[in-house]
C-alpha cells in the first residue's frame, strides 16, 4: 500500500514537471550534404494552472535550431487559445520558421473519462466542448506557424527547401469506425511539390498505420507525429501498454523506422487535464538532427 502510494505521488507530483530535452541524429535524412535541426513537440495540453510547462516552453528559445514542427493536441482547456499561442511564441523566436498540424484536442476540449478506456477502446474519442479552433490557427500564424490541413507548404532553410506535407488528425474519424479512404487525403494531395528539396518531411498528429502509409505513398522521407504521449504510464523492462492507436507499441514514442523511412513520435510534453500522470515517460522536447 505504502509503495502504491508513493508510486502514485511520484506519477501525479513529480514526473509531470520533470521535463527533458532529448536528442537524436537521422543520418541520411537530407537528400543532400548538410544539417538541419528540428525542434519536436507535442501534446502540451496546456491549461491555465500550468505554468511550470509556459516556463519550459519559453526555455526552448534558447536552443540551436532551424525548425520547429509542433504536432498537435496543444490546447488543453475552454478558451484558452490565445495563451497557448503566446507560450509557443518563444520557440519561433529570431524569426525561425514553425509548423503545426491539429490534434483532435485542438478542436475539442477535455473531458472525464475512465483511463481504462485507453486500453479497452483506445481509437474512441469523446466529444468535449468545442474550441476555437481557427482562433488558435491564427493566434499561431502571428507567431510564426504555418498550419497544415491535408495540404502542403515549403519552408526555405540553409540547406535548401523543405517539402512538407501535414495530414489532419484522423484520430476523430477512425474512432467512428471510418475508413482510411474515408478519412484520409489522396496522396498527391499531400506530396512535396519541389522536387528538388533537401528534405521531404510528412506530419500527422495521430501515427495511425494508415496515415503513415499515406505519407510513405506521398514520398516523403522523415515522418513526425505525436498522440501517443510515449504511452504516458510505462512499465520499465516492458515499455509502453498502450499507443492510443494502431502504431506498434514498440514505436509508441522515439525514432524507429517506417517502411525505410524515419519516424519520431513525440512523447509530448503534458497530458489531459483529467489524466493528470505520467510514469516512466518523463515529458518531452526533442531536437532531432537531420543530417545527409
Amino acid at each position: 500500500m505504502v509503495a502504491g502510494a508513493a508510486a502514485t505521488a511520484y506519477a501525479t507530483m513529480v514526473e509531470p514537471r520533470w521535463y527533458r530535452i532529448d536528442h537524436h541524429v537521422l543520418p541520411g535524412a537530407l537528400r543532400r550534404p548538410g544539417r538541419l535541426r528540428i525542434l519536436h513537440v507535442a501534446d502540451t495540453h496546456l491549461a491555465p494552472w500550468q505554468d511550470h510547462r509556459v516556463r519550459f516552453l519559453a526555455s526552448l528559445a534558447d536552443l540551436d535550431h532551424d525548425l520547429v514542427v509542433a504536432t498537435g493536441d496543444l490546447l488543453g482547456w475552454v478558451d484558452h487559445e490565445e495563451a497557448t499561442a503566446r507560450a509557443l511564441a518563444p520557440l519561433t523566436s529570431g524569426g525561425r520558421p514553425g509548423l503545426l498540424v491539429l490534434g483532435s484536442n485542438d478542436r475539442y476540449g477535455p473531458v472525464p473519462k475512465s483511463p481504462l478506456a485507453y486500453f479497452t477502446a483506445p481509437g474512441r474519442r469523446i466529444h468535449g466542448q468545442p474550441l476555437d479552433t481557427q482562433r488558435f490557427v491564427g493566434a499561431m500564424e502571428r507567431h510564426g506557424y504555418r498550419t497544415l490541413v491535408d495540404t502542403t507548404t515549403e519552408i526555405p532553410t540553409t540547406v535548401g527547401t523543405v517539402a512538407v506535407g501535414g495530414i489532419d488528425d484522423p484520430h476523430l474519424a477512425f474512432g467512428q469506425g471510418r475508413a482510411p479512404d474515408e478519412v484520409l487525403p489522396p496522396a498527391d494531395q499531400v506530396a512535396p511539390t519541389d522536387p528538388d528539396a533537401a528534405l521531404r518531411l510528412g506530419l500527422v498528429h495521430a501515427p495511425y498505420r494508415a496515415a503513415l502509409d499515406r505519407l510513405v505513398q506521398a514520398g516523403h522521407d522523415v515522418l513526425l507525429a505525436g498522440h501517443t504521449h510515449g504511452g504516458q504510464v510505462r512499465v520499465p523492462g516492458v515499455g509502453a501498454l498502450t499507443a492510443n492507436c494502431d502504431v506498434p507499441l514498440r514505436q509508441a514514442r522515439g525514432v524507429s523506422r517506417w517502411d525505410r523511412r524515419w519516424l519520431h513520435v513525440s512523447p509530448g510534453l503534458g497530458h489531459s487535464a483529467y489524466a493528470p500522470l505520467r510514469f516512466a515517460c518523463r515529458p518531452e522536447a526533442t531536437l532531432l538532427d537531420l543530417t545527409g
